[in-house]
């Protein structure tokens, strides 16, 4: 139930017609897993806790960085010197904000091991991460347990976002039947992320994912929306249910049997192979030109090689990609996300 104070603190939400009484005291029942606490997931970590959810759990696996701070509006100089973990260092500031909400910190990087235990018991997933591999293990897990998960992506100046319910509309491989291939997909690290429209991306997905635990589904607006915040430039692209679609249509959820990346820490070298499920045919001489401004890039008819000192990246026609600088797997996933993009 709503009482007196939070009568008080979501005055302007319970006057809302689409949300009223009711609705409020359904949200302060609800629990949602934010998966990436970056610019998206700041964003909707203010606005999912600010908004009365009950219980949220953030799950981020980096610390804070100087270069996070234009975008992502939780974090303070403060986190970035004393190294903090972004799902630790969101969780202190929410509280500050909201203090009634339970809010669960996992610093911990989101794979085929853990995604079902994390989104165990929530209501709704949304994502803020920044790679296909997590993206495409949160479909499975969702689909398996039959969660709601609002995707969204950003770059440059444009983002996307796609609700997804199982059962009901499309899922993430109706949209997008195969992972892409390393470097057919730019990243934030090689063209740059515009700040505000992370903003405007995030607000409009946990816009979605509101609509979701206030039963509203039928007001979510339906496929694949893209917003070009720099030029104005919105469109609402129809995204057809596969019925042939593995995931939703067949109940296969083989991404979280094997992932979509293979790794092997290679002997006697301080170094990952990184190799997706699904061959690829690179085009290298367009990947080379999209990592320039990264790093040192060479390349020929055979592996493109990018240097970001202390890491060097080799990445060849088939896809596989070896991250030099490390023998760890997780940092050789991380890094590849990070500059190469998968």
């Amino acid at each position: 139930m709503v009482n007196k104070r939070d009568d008080h603190r979501y005055q302007k939400h319970i006057l809302l017609p689409q949300v009223g009484h009711e609705g409020q005291a359904r949200l302060k029942k609800s629990s949602v897993v934010v998966i990436g606490c970056g610019g998206l997931g700041c964003t909707l970590a203010i606005y999912i806790v600010r908004s009365g959810v009950g219980r949220v759990v953030l799950v981020d696996r980096d610390c804070v960085e100087l270069d996070n701070l234009h975008r992502q509006i939780l974090f303070v100089e403060e986190d970035v010197v004393k190294g903090r973990p972004k799902a630790v260092a969101a969780a202190e500031h929410l509280r500050e904000a909201n203090s009634e909400v339970e809010i669960v910190s996992l610093v911990e990087d989101v794979s085929v091991d853990n995604v079902e235990e994390i989104i165990r018991e929530g209501d709704l997933v949304l994502d803020g991460t920044d790679n296909f591999e997590t993206r495409y293990l949160v479909n499975d897990a969702c689909l398996k347990h039959r969660l709601p998960w609002v995707y969204a992506g950003v770059v440059a100046t444009t983002g996307m976002v796609m609700s997804i319910i199982p059962g009901k509309t499309p899922c993430f491989r109706c949209f997008l039947p195969q992972p892409p291939a390393p470097g057919d997909v730019p990243t934030c690290e090689s063209v740059g992320v515009w700040g505000p429209a992370v903003g405007v991306i995030a607000s409009f997905q946990v816009s979605e994912g509101l609509k979701i635990l206030l039963e509203r589904e039928e007001d979510i607006l339906p496929g694949l929306v893209t917003f070009d915040v720099w030029s104005g430039e919105w469109e609402t692209f129809s995204v057809e249910k596969n019925p042939d679609c593995p995931a939703c249509g067949g109940g296969d959820y083989e991404y979280l049997k094997k992932g979509i990346l293979r790794l092997t820490t290679l002997c006697g070298q301080k170094a990952v192979q990184v190799s997706p499920n699904q061959k690829a045919s690179l085009d290298l001489g367009s990947l080379a030109e999209r990592l320039q401004g990264q790093g040192r890039v060479t390349f020929n008819d055979y592996v493109v090689r990018l240097q970001v000192p202390p890491y060097e990246f080799y990445v060849f026609k088939d896809g596989r990609a070896i991250v030099k600088g490390t023998s760890e797997e997780k940092i050789a996933r991380q890094l590849l996300a990070k500059y190469i993009g998968l």
